[in-house]
């Protein structure tokens, strides 16, 4: 009988340092969305670009299988074609509206480029604080 008391306080142990390790990473990766957050809040434009990067990023890992190219090709090329257009009206107005802003392509490139580094950075700072939570909780329960 006295193995029972010893195996509970085992687990009470067990379970206490899994709670304890998972408020830690939950506390550093709340910060760093937090920090990010604030670092995205003066510039929601690169959160946009971030997003799209990281989703294009996905979209080409993933891979496709024949029932979802065959099923999805003719909605795809509609898709495309409207894309298209909507491209091309977007870029005409876009074109104009900068000009009359008198703003250069340069300049336009030099923005957008700062804004992906940024969302990049924010991105890769989040995921830092929560590997780096990951292993002080790891070591502290060794």
């Amino acid at each position: 009988m006295s193995k029972a008391p010893r195996a509970e306080t085992q687990t009470d142990e067990t379970t206490e340092t899994r709670n304890d390790a998972y408020g830690k990473v939950s506390e550093r990766v709340a910060a760093a969305y937090a920090s990010a957050g604030e670092k995205l809040e003066a510039n929601p434009l690169a959160a946009l670009l971030g997003g799209i990067a990281i989703g294009a990023i996905a979209g080409a890992l993933l891979p496709r299988l024949e029932k979802e190219k065959e099923l999805l090709a003719p909605l795809g090329e509609k898709i495309g074609d409207a894309a298209r257009a909507a491209l091309d009206a977007g870029k005409t107005a876009g074109t104009g509206a900068l000009a009359d802003a008198g703003l250069t392509q340069d300049q336009i490139r030099g923005q957008v480029s700062k804004l992906v580094e940024q969302a990049l950075k924010a991105a890769s700072d989040a995921g830092s604080a929560a590997l780096e939570a990951a292993r002080e909780s790891a070591s502290a329960n060794r």
